[in-house]
């Protein structure tokens, strides 16, 4: 039987791109006061960046419950008997613990093994959409988790904001801490190490920005997968694709939004590339 992937939602990998994958897409959950919506389904990208810039007061988020991790582990249970999910990293939510407590919810028998892949975005969408690939191929879980544990390895990404305030206020902040009250406009560089936010650099325009993430995807002598992603930005996101097409076939680059769980935390006018490959 063919080994059937999971992940979360933080993953940023379209529904199109999970469906053809055959990749299972568990939510999380964001919150405006009292309403809550499930990560990608019931909230459009557009209409929660609209809403995270009119909202006085930061949305938060939470994590998916037991029983809806153990609802998808029973229902892939009559058709695999090896399922493996993939989960962002455990600092920046306790999705991974839910994840793993939920096995124990199942009433299914089926061999279930949970990965925290220690990244966010499409970093981790590549690490699951090439799990996924292996799996469609044959591979028996223990190759699957193989490949995903040096994937994690592998993969890398680069994330530009015009603004820190939002990772401030979601405590998600890192070591871009340092960044904060520079009188200078700045447009910070990020990425994720070990799991956690980290600052890399720092432009002094949006342009620079840009080629600050154009230059890092071209430090890789071999690139395996790549991804753009924006939030409110596709102009932006579409130069960077081209420029990128120089290097890497146009159509292979994913195109994906960032979702509405990660934004909470990022806000609205962020651009990132994440790459799976060599240097």
């Amino acid at each position: 039987m063919t080994v059937k992937i999971v992940t979360d939602s933080t993953s940023d990998l379209t529904h199109e791109i999970a469906s053809r994958l055959g990749i299972t897409v568990v939510p999380l959950f964001v919150h405006f006061g009292a309403e809550a919506y499930r990560d990608g389904i019931d909230l459009t990208t557009e209409d929660f960046y609209r809403k995270l810039t009119q909202c006085e007061t930061l949305p938060t988020t939470s994590t998916p419950s037991l029983g809806s991790f153990a609802e998808v582990y029973d229902k892939l249970a009559e058709e695999t008997d090896e399922i493996l999910v993939i989960t962002l990293s455990h600092k920046y939510s306790a999705t991974y613990e839910v994840a793993l407590r939920a096995i124990d919810q199942m009433k299914k028998k089926c061999r279930v093994e949970v990965v925290d892949s220690l990244w966010a975005i499409m970093a981790l969408g590549l690490i699951v959409a090439a799990a996924a690939k292996a799996a469609n191929s044959g591979a028996s879980l223990d190759e699957v988790l193989k490949l995903t544990r040096n994937n994690m390895q592998r993969v890398d990404m680069r994330m530009a904001f015009d603004t820190l305030e939002y990772l401030k206020r979601g405590g998600r902040i890192g070591t871009a801490q340092a960044f904060l009250g520079s009188m200078l406009k700045v447009n910070p560089i990020i990425t994720i190490k070990d799991g956690y936010t980290e600052a890399v650099a720092r432009t002094h325009s949006r342009a620079k920005a840009i080629n600050y993430l154009c230059d890092f995807a071209m430090t890789f002598s071999h690139i395996e997968e790549i991804a753009v992603e924006d939030a409110t930005t596709p102009d932006e996101a579409e130069l960077l694709v081209e420029r990128l097409s120089t290097k890497f076939p146009r159509e292979r680059i994913y195109r994906t939004s960032v979702s509405p769980v990660v934004g909470t935390h990022v806000g609205p006018h962020v651009l990132a590339v994440s790459v799976l490959g060599d240097r």
